[in-house]
């Protein structure tokens, strides 16, 4: 079974959704089985975004893309640069 990738918007929808079915009375595992989604799913995306609004939460995972970019840029010229330390060491 492949498994869909849901978009920041979309994410806080469904939550908002079981948010408003709760409310209604339903049971958490009645409301997250009405948006598709697993109880599993539910209480990840809860933790990961639970109070953000859609666009922040979009801001939010390409903060992330961007912080992982920089971190391997950073490790890269890290060892590049112990590369060329141990290379200049070499010819004394």
């Amino acid at each position: 079974m492949s498994q869909k990738k849901h978009k920041p918007e979309e994410i806080v929808a469904k939550l908002r959704q079981v948010d408003v079915l709760v409310s209604q009375g339903r049971s958490v595992s009645e409301a997250v089985r009405a948006n598709s989604v697993t109880p599993f799913t539910y209480y990840r995306w809860r933790k990961e975004s639970g109070g953000l609004k859609g666009d922040q939460v979009k801001r939010l995972k390409d903060l992330e893309k961007e912080n992982e970019r920089l971190r391997e840029a950073v490790s890269d010229l890290t060892l590049e640069k112990l590369i060329l330390k141990e290379a200049a060491s070499g010819n004394s």
